[in-house]
């Protein structure tokens, strides 16, 4: 027997309905939350994310680069071109 309204999201439950129409939570799943979320394979709560990370991606942090020596010489050509135009029309 379902019960009148929903006990996961409060929805109103028709009368001998297998299932809540919003959520889909039923008597199967003792009209809870993992009937919402069950299937998509989140994690639970004693997931840890660090743990994860590092698993994932390596221990240690990643090292920050300066920048590129091109980065460098293209701005002192520009610098020097600049330079050179504003010489020519002062």
């Amino acid at each position: 027997m379902s019960p009148e309204v929903c006990p996961n999201c409060g929805a109103d439950v028709p009368r001998n309905a297998k299932a809540c129409p919003e959520c889909g939570s039923c008597e199967q799943t003792g009209w809870s939350e993992e009937a919402e979320t069950g299937h998509l394979g989140l994690p639970d709560d004693s997931f840890d994310y660090d743990e994860f990370v590092e698993k994932e991606f390596g221990a240690g942090k990643p090292i920050p680069r300066g920048l590129h020596w091109l980065w460098w010489l293209v701005g002192l050509i520009l610098l020097a071109v600049l330079g050179t135009m504003w010489f020519k029309w002062s």
